[in-house]
């Protein structure tokens, strides 16, 4: 029996759905979307044709997916912000779905996952966006239920990652409306595959660049950047994983939501998905080596400046043993009663450092590439 979780209690009334909003997907940029209220687009198509409209409160409640799937269209309907329970419940009450399914939806902290119903399959997974200058990654989830006839994507905020898709369905005799909506399933997790591996590029160059500075002088800014370029890739690992094995299960098709002609795209994002992986340990892997580099280079340095140091005391201590010689209180010594007696000392202090000068030259005790 699936466990059930307690949802946050800051979801559920974050962010209401006003009637009448009739904000277009389209014009809202990503930072206006965060703080925006909830947007629901429904876009139905056939091969002829195609339509799109935002529903207002008043036309989701009088919502029926019979009225299009009965004309032969079908249907994707997207939500932009699902930090609104009862919004999210009306959907589901709408489409029949699972009141687990429903908080799985509203939790947004959750892992890509994958349950298969008999009237539609849910899954689930994460979006990425890396700031390059902060060598940071915020993420968001992206909940698909696919039915039969119907295709329902719940994204938290608009990012514009399925604005390519969009743009190919508007295309007049686009080849994706002649298909089923579990080819436009394929068509947004593609897509969102696709995001990873900018990411990934984008990791990968960070870590090159890196790795140039490492083998000069590292300092606690470049050991910061690796903790911070490490902490992205696991984020990574923790979505691609689990991913890989949600797209394996859809492989299977075990419940027939996706056609035979669907299988050899979603066969591969699956090889996608496992190339991914092997490029981001590979990453993983340099970062690993980079923090080998970076502990050696400090040793190193240490090292160096420990020997400077080394060499100085010892050219001095010549010089102090003879100082302290001739400091004993003896009354007779050599050169006391010698008026040039105070230059033969000097010279004699002067001849042995530059002679230890040459042995440390001759060493390459006095450069720093050893």
């Amino acid at each position: 029996m699936k466990k059930r979780r307690k949802p946050k209690k800051h979801l559920s009334t974050k962010i209401g759905m006003a009637p009448g909003s009739l904000v277009y997907v389209g014009s809202m940029d990503a930072a206006a979307a965060e703080v925006a209220k909830p947007v629901v687009s429904v876009v139905f198509y056939d091969a002829a044709e195609l339509t799109e409209q935002v529903l207002s409160a008043e036309a989701l409640a009088s919502f029926k997916l019979s009225d299009y799937t009965n004309a032969g269209k079908k249907l994707w309907l997207n939500v932009h912000g699902v930090h609104d329970a009862a919004l999210i419940k009306q959907i589901g009450d709408l489409f029949h779905l699972h009141p687990l399914v429903q908080e799985d939806i509203l939790n947004t902290e959750q892992r890509p996952k994958i349950d298969e119903f008999d009237d539609y399959v849910f899954l689930e997974t994460r979006c990425f966006r890396y700031d390059k200058l902060a060598m940071a990654m915020d993420s968001e989830q992206v909940s698909f239920v696919l039915g039969r006839d119907y295709l329902l994507t719940f994204q938290e905020r608009a990012t514009g990652n399925f604005e390519p898709v969009r743009t190919r369905m508007r295309a007049s005799h686009a080849h994706i409306r002649e298909l089923g909506v579990d080819y436009l399933a394929y068509a947004l997790l593609d897509s969102i595959v696709d995001k990873y591996f900018s990411v990934l590029e984008a990791v990968g160059d960070a870590s090159e660049a890196l790795e140039e500075v490492l083998l000069h002088k590292p300092t606690n800014t470049e050991l910061h950047a690796i903790h911070q370029l490490k902490h992205v890739s696991i984020e990574l690992r923790r979505a691609v994983w689990p991913l890989r094995e949600v797209i394996n299960t859809l492989s299977r098709n075990e419940n027939d939501f996706f056609k035979p002609t669907t299988m050899p795209y979603l066969r591969d994002v699956y090889d996608h998905t496992v190339s991914f992986i092997e490029s981001l340990e590979s990453i993983r892997d340099a970062l690993s080596g980079m923090m080998d580099i970076y502990m050696a280079s400090v040793s190193q340095r240490v090292n160096l400046e420990v020997r400077a140091l080394t060499v100085v005391a010892m050219l001095f201590m010549p010089a102090t043993l003879i100082a302290g010689i001739f400091g004993m209180n003896f009354h007779e010594m050599p050169w006391l009663a010698d008026k040039d007696g105070f230059w033969w000392a000097m010279g004699l202090m002067l001849s042995i450092a530059l002679v230890m000068l040459t042995i440390f030259w001759r060493r390459q005790w006095l450069t720093s590439q050893t």
